[in-house]
């Protein structure tokens, strides 16, 4: 007999009674076990279904994309012939197709396996394009050597990139760091857009362009830093003729043939060009009233500016 320090007897379970409760209490167990096997299974079968039907949108969104990038190279490229040459021989065709499977890889939290991806076809085209960056339809990447896109920059639809672009950050701090481009924006070769700003839709970013400022609507920028050219009015024909005549005594063309293109150092030579023409009519009319008073000052004609030696770079000099 049992006895415990206190001088009390201990209960204890019949025999029998325990050889009927192990049997319930096993078969609850393996019941439980079952359904909770039975549930994961259910959980998980229905996470795949529905991963597949995401697949399979996705995989038709992005072949549909990856079918405009391909047609758009006929609008925006006349050497474009057919579609067997842009899908063999335009490395920003590959290096588009490479980032839609990258950047697909990388939503669904394969973030190094998209890494690889983006790597190799860095490799192969020499455009380096981060699987985080968004980019929209019909991207156009002209011969493309050299292109940096950031992890946190977007594109809007219909933009092209010509070789040499950056787009990149000014900053080491997490968050939006890269620049964002919104529709119908054309970048020039060689030209870095820095930090986290906007370049508005119909923007035109020319070649060598440093841009660190907001771009408005439909505006061109050139220059370091980038500058916006705002065209000036249209001048009158007889500027415009004595322009060049003084031009043409300087020996080099006219910058007044650049009225498609504003170009603020070709405005402000222009208005130089203005101002020594005025300066030699006045000269005239002061020397011809100095003759008139009796003056003995050498009214001999002044050279032209074209016996001067003045040799543009890669031409002979004049014998």
């Amino acid at each position: 007999m049992l006895m415990y320090k206190n001088g009390l007897t201990p209960y204890v379970i019949p025999k029998n009674l325990v050889n009927s409760l192990v049997i319930p209490l096993i078969f609850m167990k393996i019941l439980g076990s079952l359904l909770i096997f039975y549930h994961t299974l259910m959980q998980r079968f229905h996470n795949t279904f529905n991963c597949m039907q995401k697949i399979r949108f996705l995989r038709k969104n992005m072949f549909s994309r990856i079918k405009e990038d391909i047609s758009c190279v006929f609008d925006r490229d006349p050497s474009a012939r057919h579609t067997l040459e842009i899908i063999t021989t335009y490395p920003g065709v590959h290096a588009i197709i490479f980032h839609r499977f990258s950047h697909a890889i990388s939503n669904k939290g394969f973030k190094w396996l998209a890494r690889i991806l983006s790597n190799v076809g860095r490799l192969l085209t020499g455009i380096e394009i981060h699987p985080g960056a968004k980019i929209g339809r019909r991207f156009f990447i002209d011969h493309g050597m050299g292109i940096v896109i950031g992890e946190t920059a977007e594109i809007g639809d219909d933009c092209s990139l010509y070789h040499g672009v950056t787009l990149g950050g000014t900053s080491w701090n997490p968050g939006k760091r890269h620049p964002t481009l919104g529709n119908n924006v054309v970048v020039g070769a060689g030209a870095k857009i820095l930090g986290p700003i906007m370049v508005n839709d119909g923007a035109r970013i020319g070649s060598n362009a440093v841009v660190v400022k907001e771009v408005p609507p439909g505006a061109t920028i050139i220059g370091v830093p980038g500058r916006q050219v705002v065209k000036r009015k249209t001048d009158s024909g007889e500027i415009a003729e004595k322009r060049e005549e003084v031009a043409k005594m300087m020996g080099f063309d006219a910058y007044g043939a650049t009225q498609d293109m504003p170009d603020p150092v070709a405005d402000t030579v222009n208005r130089m060009l203005d101002h020594i023409h005025k300066m030699d009519d006045r000269m005239d009319k002061m020397c011809t009233q100095l003759h008139h008073l009796g003056s003995d000052v050498d009214f001999g004609p002044i050279p032209s500016l074209n016996d001067l030696e003045m040799i543009d770079c890669g031409k002979n000099k004049k014998s």
